[in-house]
């Protein structure tokens, strides 16, 4: 199972090799995944990269990785919690009154 870093402040115009070729070095990288804008195709300026090994070494001292003259942000990606179907979602309305009560 790949570990998943999530890669934030990527140029517009980066493509999957370029991402693939930045943190190969790091250790072996499974897939890449760039989040992109529906209407135009273009990159959204942040993305996932799925590796196998060196996940750990790759997202430390993020500052120092630059791609396409930008300082990228680089962590590992928070695991996704499928929302409990049993309980209603309450409209946005209702969940900011009952975050200002406290609750």
């Amino acid at each position: 199972m790949a570990n998943r870093i999530y890669v934030g402040n990527l140029p517009s115009s980066v493509t999957e090799a370029e991402v693939t070729d930045l943190f190969s070095e790091f250790g072996a990288v499974e897939w890449v995944q760039l989040l992109t804008a529906v209407d135009t195709g273009r990159s959204r300026g942040r993305g996932f990269v799925g590796m196998s090994s060196g996940a750990r070494k790759a997202t430390r001292d993020p500052g120092r990785r630059r791609l396409g003259g930008r300082s990228l942000q680089v962590r590992p990606a928070l695991g996704f919690q499928p929302r409990d179907a049993s309980r209603p979602r309450l409209p946005k309305r209702a969940r900011v009154y009952r975050a200002s009560l406290g609750r």
